[in-house]
């Protein structure tokens, strides 16, 4: 403790040079935080997605499914399936363009709602399913537009009615919280039945089936079978699991464990280049501070120290501070990508490379000054 004011005067000496260090250090922690938190959040998705949920649907591809809703019962009726719900998906819009809507039109079964961790009320879900143009809305979006129960919301989409409208208009039975499978956060859940009758085409039709599966432990093999049911049919299908489907997304963007890395360690390379350069110039100008110092019985070891202390209480108040912004940006981040998160172990390992990274820039200037000769230093040579 004796030794902080040495350290404290040490590293305001040149308050400029300080600040510049001090920047640079919390830019590239804060960048260490933000990707360690999105592959954070990216290992957690996949986690969390369930390996029993599967979707089922058309092999030609996801977006332009189109399978018969009489598969319904040949799906139900397969051994390992506990339930089988058909999924209709559409966009809407409300009021203006900007103010796009996600429709997800389900029957409204419980089953389907709790397996599928959506946070409803049982009073909400039996709304839903007693009210042919009920529509539950997730929270955050009823919040967002001021929406409570009872009002009615006019939608504009590019599905028509048998009328020709393309307008439709939900009464709110209800909310619902968010979930790890629920499509972002501006969707609300309609009821299927009333879309297919109303529509003017399709009718009939379903874009997909979502199907849970007893046992987790049997799920790849209901995949199978429900594939093989409908192998060499007009309507092939292809199933996958929540979980399988995550880790399809995350590979389709590359390694991100290697991308991570890659920039981080970019990132960490050009700041001890930097720095080492800043303190070996520090070094030079503060020679005779450091020759003094040894004149009056300080030993090579804690002259070193010191200035290794230096560097660490730089670097590491720029990796808190750093840290500190990725954290306080991710609550905004998880609005686009659910899961992203600062752990404690992110934190801690920030901390530990922000030692590692102060004594690596300042290894070298602490031990050239510790070991330099103090007649020579004095002298100016």
């Amino acid at each position: 403790m004796k030794y902080l004011p040495l350290v404290w005067s040490g590293i305001w000496r040149k308050p400029g040079r300080t600040m510049l260090i001090f920047l640079q250090a919390s830019v590239a922690f804060a960048l260490f935080g933000m990707l360690q938190g999105l592959k954070t959040g990216a290992a957690q998705a996949v986690h969390q997605a369930r390996a029993d949920l599967l979707i089922v649907h058309s092999r030609s591809g996801f977006a332009s499914s189109s399978l018969p809703l009489g598969m319904l019962g040949q799906i139900a009726s397969l051994r390992g399936v506990k339930f089988v719900d058909p999924v209709e998906l559409f966009g809407g819009i409300y009021q203006n363009p900007s103010q796009k809507i996600g429709i997800v039109a389900v029957r409204p079964n419980p089953g389907w709602l709790s397996a599928f961790t959506f946070r409803v009320a049982p009073q909400y879900a039996a709304a839903l399913a007693n009210t042919r143009t009920g529509a539950l809305v997730r929270v955050r979006l009823a919040k967002r537009y001021g929406w409570k129960i009872g009002d009615r919301i006019p939608l504009q989409t590019n599905v028509a009615q048998r009328n020709g409208s393309t307008d439709w208009a939900f009464d709110v039975v209800g909310t619902y919280g968010d979930s790890d499978v629920g499509g972002g956060n501006d969707t609300i859940l309609v009821n299927y039945d009333f879309i297919d009758e109303a529509r003017a085409a399709g009718r009939g039709m379903v874009q997909h089936f979502n199907v849970a599966a007893a046992d987790p432990g049997i799920a790849s093999t209901v995949e199978d079978e429900i594939d093989r049911r409908f192998a060499n049919s007009p309507n092939e299908t292809q199933t996958d699991s929540l979980r399988e489907m995550a880790q399809q997304n995350m590979q389709s963007i590359g390694d991100l464990d290697f991308l991570v890395r890659a920039i981080v360690s970019a990132a960490l390379v050009a700041l001890l280049f930097s720095t080492a350069t800043m303190l070996m110039q520090s070094m030079r100008e503060r020679t005779t501070e450091f020759a003094v110092l040894k004149t009056i019985g300080f030993e090579d070891r804690c002259v070193f120290l010191l200035i290794l202390a230096e560097a660490i209480v730089i670097f590491g108040a720029a990796a808190m501070l750093g840290l500190g912004l990725a954290t306080f940006v991710f609550p905004f981040a998880g609005r686009f990508v659910h899961g992203i998160s600062m752990p404690g172990i992110v934190f801690a390992a920030g901390l530990a490379l922000a030692v590692l990274a102060a004594t690596a820039s300042a290894a070298l200037p602490a031990f050239l000054t510790a070991r330099m000769s103090v007649a020579g230093a004095l002298s100016g040579h």
